[in-house]
């Protein structure tokens, strides 16, 4: 069994509004060190094998909107 985990990350010239309400939370809490905060999500995939062209096909299809959204993938184990 292979884990693969993919990343996805809105494009960077888009507003993450989560990330910057987290942000101002930090700030707030005298975090000020922090300047900005990018919000993603991570969906870890338990596989029988690794073929990246399926799993390109997963994130264009369905796990990921390629419109708005950045992703990479990583075989874990």
């Amino acid at each position: 069994m292979v884990t693969v985990r993919v990343h996805i990350m809105l494009k960077p010239s888009l507003l993450d509004s989560a990330g910057r309400t987290v942000a101002d939370a930090l700030n707030k809490l005298s975090f000020e060190e922090v300047n900005e905060v990018r919000i993603g999500k991570v969906i870890e995939l338990k596989m029988d094998s690794v073929d990246e062209a399926r799993i390109k096909a997963m994130c264009d299809q369905l796990l990921a909107n390629p419109v708005i959204e950045d992703y990479r993938f990583e075989v874990v184990h």
